[in-house]
């Protein structure tokens, strides 16, 4: 009887122990995203962002991003590479032309609309969100069924996504606050996407060994909370009305004090020939284009010429963890930087880009070749901080969607006309690279001068409300 007693001790207290355990294990597991996320949002408030809203931006645009990958993850296909080369470069310039189609609208049509909604920014931001999401349950029905609505679904969700950025671009000076720079918020916005698209992707593969259509689904579900998410934002995001009279104002008098220039406002900043902002589109365009033409003709090229001492398989997965890690880092560096006039960061970039492709151009081999992909992802990335911060500054803010939505035309443009020099080139690695330098030097010779004079100025970045 006393041993019966002793082993049912013995089992109870076993017992006792794993269900403590268990009650530990249950209370340490909602602990570490509960950290993680309070560790994510002192970052995301950090310099004042908590009390000038910018937070909630950074916070937006990440569950955007996180959509975005979804879908770009339901839609990823290999079919371009696994045919003959000749094959896959007409699918390839089948796939570019298709990547214009949203900006034959974007630039002519939404921007133009989206200026006229100046009120109702929030709004904007969270029928972008809602139209994707929508879009996207459409996309998950044509998967299985293999309608032919896919395609312009498909070219639907692009639409909406360049609508939201453009929005969001033309707002951040509104949020911004007092104790960073322009390149820093963007830079902050950028990156936090980057990671949240991270993040997201194992949480796709995941829905993706569910069924096909559950990333779509699981896409839908983030892009409704990202729309809740948009009211979220505080409501100096919509210009007032009285507010909007006084920019209305104030850009006719600027134009008839610049009768010389009959569109100040929008095509004068952006294509007049003496503006900055239209030199650093240009330097931008050709940064733009290098991305495009190295992603393509380094695909098409190590397909069958692998670089230096290395195998095929592992030069492509070389060149392209290179370009990946130095677009990473490009942001890290633009949120990382000291203030500097955007002028001053374009203009090393410039630089860099263009002794890296020489450098390749004159010694083809591994180390320059991969040195060239990561300064394309470098440059690209802080090219980029620092155009959208100089449109931010410069542009009135009555037309500012419509000056990003052409900017996000023209390096569209420009990627796409890199990468159509990249699959009609001859593989051979030494004259990709020469092209590679003629393109950064195409956008470096008309933009170097008025960037040097601006960094000779040693103009202070602005810090736009």
């Amino acid at each position: 009887m006393a041993a019966g007693s002793s082993s049912d001790t013995k089992s109870g207290s076993g017992s006792g122990v794993f269900h403590r355990a268990v009650r530990a294990t249950g209370r340490a597991l909602p602990a570490v995203p509960l950290a993680v996320g309070r560790r994510i949002r002192r970052v995301t408030h950090a310099h004042g962002a908590g009390e000038s809203g910018l937070a909630k931006l950074i916070e937006l645009h990440a569950v955007h991003s996180a959509g975005d990958m979804l879908i770009t993850m339901a839609l990823a296909s290999t079919i371009f590479f696994s045919v003959p080369t000749d094959e896959a470069r007409g699918r390839v310039a089948l796939y570019l032309a298709i990547t214009m189609a949203p900006f034959v609208l974007l630039a002519p049509v939404i921007g133009p609309l989206l200026d006229r909604l100046p009120h109702g920014r929030r709004a904007a931001m969270a029928a972008a969100l809602l139209a994707r999401g929508g879009l996207a349950l459409v996309i998950a029905a044509a998967v299985v069924s293999g309608g032919l609505e896919l395609y312009p679904a498909a070219l639907g969700v692009m639409v909406c996504s360049k609508a939201y950025n453009i929005v969001r671009a033309a707002v951040v000076p509104r949020l911004l606050p007092s104790r960073i720079s322009l390149v820093k918020a963007n830079a902050r916005i950028t990156l936090t996407g980057l990671i949240s698209a991270g993040a997201a992707a194992p949480v796709g593969l995941g829905l993706n060994a569910i069924g096909e259509r559950w990333p779509l689904y699981g896409a839908c579900v983030v892009t409704v909370v990202g729309a809740f998410l948009s009211f979220r934002l505080p409501h100096q995001v919509d210009l007032a009305r009285g507010e909007r009279t006084v920019h209305l104002a104030e850009l006719a008098e600027a134009r008839r004090a610049k009768s010389r220039d009959r569109d100040e406002g929008r095509r004068g900043v952006l294509r007049g020939v003496d503006s900055p902002v239209f030199k650093a589109l240009i330097a931008n365009a050709s940064l733009r284009a290098l991305s495009g033409f190295l992603l393509f003709f380094m695909a098409f090229l190590l397909r069958s010429e692998s670089l230096p001492g290395l195998t095929a398989a592992f030069s492509l997965g070389v060149v392209g963890v290179a370009a990946g890690t130095g677009n990473a880092l490009g942001n890290l560096l633009g949120n990382w930087l000291r203030d500097r006039a955007p002028e001053r960061i374009l203009l090393v970039v410039l630089l860099l880009a263009l002794a890296c492709t020489v450098t390749a151009a004159v010694s083809y081999l591994t180390v320059t070749v991969v040195a060239v992909c990561a300064a394309a992802g470098i440059c690209q990335a802080l090219g980029k901080l620092s155009l959208d911060a100089m449109i931010q500054r410069d542009v009135p803010e009555v037309v500012r969607t419509s000056a990003f939505a052409r900017s996000e035309t023209s390096l569209q443009m420009a990627w796409v006309a890199g990468g159509a020099i990249g699959i009609g080139l001859p593989l051979e690695g030494t004259l990709g690279m020469a092209v590679a330098a003629g393109i950064v030097a195409a956008g470096a010779l008309p933009s170097l001068g008025s960037l040097l004079s601006a960094a000779r100025r040693g103009t202070p970045h602005p810090r736009v409300r």
